[in-house]
């Protein structure tokens, strides 16, 4: 049960946060290009990357520390981070078609999906 609740609390505090930065960037540089979500996606990235090889890369993956912070805060920060790292571990396992199916399909689609789930929405009363 704490599991869950630092994965909860990790959670609150990550939705937070990118509700913020989101409003920050927009504020700075206008909403015509996704910045936002550009920044949350690259600095979720780089965050979980490095704490992954500085802290939690060899915790347990029910440790506490692992869930407030990579699962719960980056998990609603940005998903994008969590694509990143599986990707690059991928890429370091060699898996050089597996990884490419995933890039492109995860895009292609997420694209897509997002295109008909907005096809549907319009068409619904």
């Amino acid at each position: 049960m704490s599991f869950l609740l630092a994965v909860a609390l990790g959670g609150a505090v990550g939705a937070v946060a990118r509700y913020s930065m989101g409003l920050m960037v927009s504020r700075a540089f206008g909403s015509a290009f996704p910045y936002a979500t550009l920044g949350v996606n690259v600095l979720g990235s780089f965050v979980m990357g490095f704490l992954l090889a500085r802290y939690v890369g060899d915790l347990p993956p029910d440790h506490l520390w692992r869930g407030l912070l990579t699962i719960g805060f980056l998990g609603s920060f940005t998903t994008f981070s969590t694509f990143s790292l599986e990707a690059a571990t991928m890429i370091e396992r060699g898996q050089w078609a597996e990884v490419s199916l995933y890039i492109g399909a995860s895009v292609l689609v997420g694209l897509a999906a997002l295109f008909g789930g907005t096809a549907l929405g319009r068409t619904l009363p």
